[in-house]
């Protein structure tokens, strides 16, 4: 791809399928950046790692409506193609697949994917239809995408876990990466939904960063009670009056279950909202290399 040439936008689940089998009849690879728009840099470091990894990448750009509840932000979620396409340039994409609404649901789907159990705790408790809806549109897309690489960032944790799960209990030909949380110098974790936050507000929002440090270093310090470690998580969230806190958790990094007592690879999540803005974090403790 040539410096300063904006790469291709397409709207076809059959302009997609001809482009990635084009590159794998020629013995190459194909990687996939799912993505509901209005990227940030945590978004680029993904198309970067996967223009590294692939001889195409596919950044997919849809606002899909199955994973918004009734009185969600569907309608006002930030929306910018053009911006997107020239970020997606810039990080090596190969092109843009922005599909309109009719395109992926041509009709009512009546057929919805359940990643049972996983989709119920954490985010799922506050919103109970959102992983079938992100489940649903991600099966859709490895099937248009055909054999590759998909990659997602570790901010949305959970929604990895299931993805990473849903595609090996469909045998589905694609290869989930999970990437690391793209952070602000300050530690707040980069979302689309950061736009929401107003100047007030913007300082105010890495508390979650400091209750996730909070609960690493009771971890660390020799805590292995969950109910300890999650005080220790709620009680800095709590402290920060304009943050209304929704959960501060720890679970095993595989199943998202509430250990007894601390041991392995487990992730911390937290999640409060902030004015409009309702935010997601979380980091990851391996209490085997402490």
């Amino acid at each position: 791809m040539s410096a300063g040439r904006e790469i291709p936008v397409i709207l076809r689940a059959s302009e997609l399928r001809v482009a990635t089998d084009a590159v794998r009849a020629q013995g190459g690879s194909v990687g996939l950046v799912p993505t509901m728009g209005y990227l940030h840099e945590g978004h680029q470091s993904l198309v970067t790692r996967s223009a590294n990894e692939n001889d195409l990448t596919v950044v997919s750009i849809f606002v899909n409506p199955l994973q918004f509840a009734e009185g969600e932000d569907y309608g006002t979620y930030p929306r910018d193609l053009d911006r997107d396409r020239q970020m997606c340039t810039e990080a090596g994409a190969g092109l843009v697949f922005a599909p309109p609404t009719e395109e992926m649901y041509p009709q009512t789907p009546i057929t919805t994917v359940a990643v049972q159990g996983l989709n119920a705790v954490l985010e799922g408790r506050f919103r109970p239809t959102h992983f079938d809806g992100v489940s649903t549109v991600v099966a859709k897309l490895f099937a248009m995408l055909g054999p590759g690489r998909a990659y997602f960032g570790e901010k949305d944790y959970q929604q990895l876990a299931i993805i990473r799960r849903m595609a090996a209990d469909l045998s589905l030909p694609v290869e989930v990466v999970g990437c690391p949380t793209f952070r602000e110098a300050d530690g707040l974790a980069m979302s689309s939904r950061n736009v929401y936050l107003t100047a007030e507000e913007r300082p105010v929002a890495t508390v979650l960063w400091r209750s996730l440090q909070a609960g690493r270093d009771a971890v660390a310090g020799g805590s292995r009670d969950p109910g300890e470690v999650e005080a220790v998580m709620a009680a800095v969230l709590a402290a920060e009056p304009k943050a209304s806190p929704d959960y501060a958790a720890v679970v095993h990094a595989d199943t998202l279950e509430r250990p007894d007592v601390l041991a392995g690879e487990l992730r911390l999540l937290v999640a409060a909202r902030l004015g409009r803005a309702r935010l997601i974090d979380n980091i990851g403790v391996d209490c085997d290399r402490l």
